[in-house]
Parts: C-alpha cells; structure tokens; sequence
C-alpha cells in the first residue's frame, strides 16, 4: 500500500506543483482543481441533484493525493473511504427505498440519531489509535475525528436525511483549524465555505422534509 501510494504521489507530481503562494504556503495546481470540484459537489448536494456523486469521486481522489502528501493519513484514506460511500450513495439516490416508499429526504428517529453517534464516538479513538501507531501523521486523533465524522455524515447523505448537515457542519468547523495547521490555506478557504453551505443545507433540506421530501 504505501508503495502504491508513493507510486501515486510521484505520478502526480506535476499537479502537485505551486500554482501561487497564499499566505506563504503554496498552493498547488491539484488543490486547485480539488476545490472547483468539491464546491460543484456540495453545491448540488444542496439541490438533491445526482450528479453530486460523481462530483465527489473526482474531488475525493485529488484530496486523497492532497492530504497523502501533507501527511494527512486520516483524511487520505477517508478520501478512499468516500469514493466507495460515494458509488453506493449514488446508487441510493438512483434506486435507493425508504422501506417500500422511493427515498425521499427526511428525518431520521432518536434510535437511528442515538446509534450513529455511537458508532462515531467509538470509531473515533480507535481510528486515532490505529493513525498513532501506523503513521507518522503528527495530529493522529484530530485527524481521526475529523475523518470518523465524515463517514457518519457521507452515509446520512446517501440516504437523504437531514441529519446529515448538521454533522457535515461539525466536520468542516474541525477541518477549518486541521488544515489552518498544515497550511493548506485554499482547502481552509474550502471548509469555511463548507460550514456556511451546511447551514444552507440543513435549512434547505429541513424545508424539504416538512413538504414530504424530494427524490
């Protein structure tokens, strides 16, 4: 795996060149494509619109390159882990059900809210565990946060429910001060733009789920 990963890193090694300097890091030509991308994606995901999920498997695998090469272990194998989420969030939103109904965007029930929290919080220091004994990532539990809570987000997402905002509103908050830390300010300009996208969302999505939902 890691000589995949370097194979891969060499590969990108033209993307992976300074395009500018903002804030005296470089930003590079890969993390400028991730980002048109990842904004398209969040955009349409706002409006339910499928094409979304492609928008994330393209945006994913560049961050996956990105974070690898800052040594964002975490969040690179979470770029990985949402391209995979991603081919079955979209063929959720193509085919998915809610029970025998099509599915439609809705709220979940205290048991589901209760359960995929659970499942972040014990996800969380393992992770962070699994990161501080494998790499040499210098943030493993801040890492690991960030990337156990954008998988319990990206599955709320795959199944239309509203819930899903709130923990991608969380997520980009944390992300926010991870990548102020690695200086990776365009991505930084990225997440703020996510947080204020998720607060649109959930207010969007809330309005959707009131009248009944939208396939």
């Amino acid at each position: 795996m890691a000589r995949l990963l370097s194979t891969l890193l060499a590969a990108a090694q033209p993307l992976l060149q300074p395009a500018f300097v903002l804030f005296g890091a470089p930003v590079t030509w890969l993390e400028i494509v991730a980002f048109v991308l990842a904004l398209l994606m969040v955009w349409a995901n706002l409006h339910v619109k499928t094409v979304a999920w492609p928008l994330a498997i393209a945006s994913s695998l560049l961050y996956a390159l990105l974070f690898a090469d800052s040594r964002l272990y975490g969040e690179s194998g979470l770029q990985i882990a949402f391209v995979i989420v991603s081919l079955w969030g979209w063929w959720q939103w193509l085919r998915g059900t809610a029970g025998s109904s099509p599915l439609v965007v809705r709220h979940m029930g205290m048991r589901a809210r209760a359960l995929a929290l659970a499942a972040t919080l014990v996800a969380w220091p393992l992770l962070g565990l699994l990161l501080a004994r494998m790499t040499d990532s210098d943030v493993p539990y801040f890492d690991a946060l960030a990337t156990a809570a954008s998988l319990t987000g990206q599955v709320l997402l795959a199944r239309k429910y509203v819930e899903n905002w709130p923990v991608w509103l969380m997520v980009n908050l944390i992300s926010v001060a991870l990548f102020v830390h690695k200086g990776l300010w365009l991505t930084v300009l990225l997440y703020a733009l996510f947080a204020l996208l998720s607060v649109a969302g959930w207010r969007a999505w809330q309005r959707l789920a009131v009248r009944g939902g939208l396939r």
